[in-house]
């Protein structure tokens, strides 16, 4: 089954038989959930909702079939059409819209595409919001008006304009600045929308921009997911261009990692490090990743007299913590820069412009920065166990077994040792515990990983 239902939206393969796949009824079965929801939330007579997507080949079909069904419920629509993520999320307040929805698998291959779900701010539903669309879709409790009440729709292609101005009016980018510098960037836009947003972006900036893949036609030339085994092409770019650096994006451009000018990669974990480091140096303030994420983030935070505080896995819980700690900067490791001045949600076009900003103000080049940085990495795997097996039951011993060392268990378990740790946490839709370790050197991190492992299956009995 391809079909991964969640409280942040749907997800699945594209074709196949309704409720194994993302098929076209199970699309609009979502869509109308989500519509029914938000009308049974408001007094207001008419709704409207932001519509956006990434350029994924089923992209036109989706957006077609969404777009469609909330008109049948009687909803507006302000259609995006092409566009990213962090942009619909603008786009959402300042058109005083009562949701949004953005069609994206993010950085899933091109068979995949989903439904991202937002509130009336632009941010991601809470969980209980999610879990009642949920309850929405699987009772097919859905109303349609007549044909006197059908929504309209008003199609606005400026966005991705809008969303640059936007980042480009923040008091902490100074594109002039940058401009003096002359640099040269390759990117890598996995011919989806990135592709137009983060070269218009630089050039906007005084950039020199190689484009790597940024025809936004969803033909992804690689694995779409930002790590360093899918991006050879652009390692070597970097280099033979003799480029300042590189850029990556994922389809729906919320991911943002960083080639070094000498070919090596930057590492996801420490987009945010830098970013966070230049933002702590003007304001100082709090931070947030999630628990997954590296210690270099709370390092640089102690650095700058900040408090850091992590939460549980995913962007609705990240946001959450920032909230209420006032965090000024934070996101998730996996190259997710959230910057509340600008809005609550991951945001490649922010984490691009300060980090150029913060080049700008340094006499280092790329990967001279890269090293300026406590030293860590990390392992991530994963032990697959038999649906019989108790895994709560295996996360408790090994929450006992370690009881004398720093715990947390807001989301799974998590080993808190003196110079590394490891997160153990199970998948919600199969018996998998997900093992994520971080040390000093890549080796330690793979001995506590396999560590881990064999203690596992020891306590599972395999």
């Amino acid at each position: 089954m391809t079909l991964i239902k969640s409280i942040s939206g749907i997800r699945g393969t594209i074709g196949g038989k309704v409720g194994d796949n993302l098929t076209p009824v199970d699309a609009v079965k979502f869509a109308s959930a989500y519509g029914t929801f938000l009308k049974r939330n408001t007094s207001k007579e008419k709704l409207t909702v932001v519509i956006g997507r990434d350029a994924r080949i089923s992209g036109p079909m989706i957006h077609n079939l969404v777009q469609n069904t909330l008109i049948g419920l009687g909803i507006n629509v302000i259609d995006l059409g092409l566009s990213t993520t962090p942009t619909v999320e603008i786009a959402v307040p300042l058109e005083k819209a009562d949701g949004g929805i953005i069609l994206t698998a993010s950085h899933n291959p091109k068979q995949w595409n989903a439904l991202k779900l937002l509130n009336n701010k632009g941010e991601f539903l809470s969980g209980k919001e999610g879990e009642l669309i949920l309850e929405i879709a699987e009772n097919e409790d859905f109303n349609f008006v007549g044909v006197d009440s059908i929504g309209s729709v008003i199609s606005n292609d400026s966005y991705m304009d809008i969303h640059i101005d936007e980042v480009l009016n923040l008091p902490l980018v100074d594109a002039e600045l940058v401009k003096t510098k002359k640099y040269k960037v390759v990117v890598d836009a996995v011919n989806s929308s990135g592709g137009i947003i983060i070269p218009n972006l630089l050039e906007q900036m005084g950039v020199e921009v190689v484009k790597l893949y940024c025809e936004p036609n969803g033909n992804f030339p690689h694995n779409p997911e930002p790590l360093k085994e899918h991006l050879a092409d652009i390692c070597k770019l970097v280099i033979d261009e003799n480029a300042d650096f590189g850029i990556v994006v994922d389809p729906d451009v919320d991911r943002l990692a960083f080639i070094s000018n000498d070919g090596e990669m930057f590492g996801e974990e420490y987009t945010l490090v830098a970013c966070a480091d230049y933002v702590l140096s003007k304001t100082p303030g709090n931070t947030v990743s999630n628990m997954s994420s590296s210690r270099a983030l709370r390092d640089i935070t102690n650095n700058h007299k900040g408090i850091y505080q992590a939460s549980a896995v995913g962007e609705v819980n990240v946001v959450e913590l920032m909230k209420a700690t006032k965090a000024i900067i934070g996101g998730e490791g996996n190259g997710g820069i959230i910057y509340p001045e600008l809005h609550y949600g991951r945001d490649s076009l922010v984490g691009v412009a300060l980090f150029l900003t913060y080049l700008a103000n340094q006499e280092k080049t790329v990967s001279e920065l890269r090293a300026s940085y406590p030293q860590y990495f990390m392992s991530k795997n994963k032990i697959e166990l038999t649906p019989q097996i108790d895994v709560d039951a295996i996360l408790f011993e090994m929450k006992e077994k370690y009881k004398n060392e720093e715990i947390t268990t807001i989301d799974g378990v998590k080993i808190d040792f003196e110079t590394n740790w490891v997160h153990l946490r199970k998948s919600n839709t199969e018996p998998i515990i997900r093992i994520y370790t971080e040390a000093a050197t890549q080796v330690l991190a793979d001995e506590l990983a396999n560590r881990i492992i064999d203690e596992i299956k020891i306590v599972a009995g395999i």
